[in-house]
């Protein structure tokens, strides 16, 4: 599996700025799409901020994918896929747009992007809190939060 998740992170360039620009593109997009097709505005309208929100929603995706793939173990990963799976699913299952998902999907975005490491980092696969250097079997790992030095 070292292919997948690899002996050490992989280095990116510019990693923290690249995270901001399509996390804002990502909230724009997301943005434009709530109001454009949740308010019944025509393809045209609400078709750009989809391109947009998938768009940088897949780069976002890809750059912790390349970085560190043992985001996929982590519930921040498995959220993201549960969010697609819902939205998917919204597609499939109704007729017209359903509010109430799209709402979910944003709750549940914005409650594990501000909760803090030790639920970001929890793998239900694992069943503990899963970070790289606990991936690597090291001790007395102290989980960093927003804010921590």
């Amino acid at each position: 599996m070292s292919w997948l998740i690899p002996q050490q992170k992989r280095p990116l360039p510019g990693k923290r700025w690249i995270s901001i620009i399509l996390r804002s593109l990502h909230l724009t997009g997301i943005a434009g799409l709530a109001g454009a097709y949740l308010f019944s505005q025509p393809q045209s309208v609400w078709f750009p901020y989809l391109i947009l929100g998938v768009g940088s929603g897949v780069l976002m995706v890809a750059k912790e994918l390349y970085v560190d793939s043992i985001w996929l173990y982590q519930l921040r990963g498995q959220l993201v896929l549960f969010k697609l799976l819902l939205l998917t699913a919204g597609l499939y299952w109704f007729a017209q747009p359903q509010a109430w998902i799209y709402i979910v999907v944003i709750l549940i975005s914005g409650v594990i992007s501000h909760a803090p490491g030790k639920v970001r980092y929890y793998s239900f696969i694992y069943g503990k809190t899963l970070t790289r250097e606990v991936w690597e079997g090291r001790t007395g790992v102290k989980i960093r939060d927003c804010g921590d030095n």
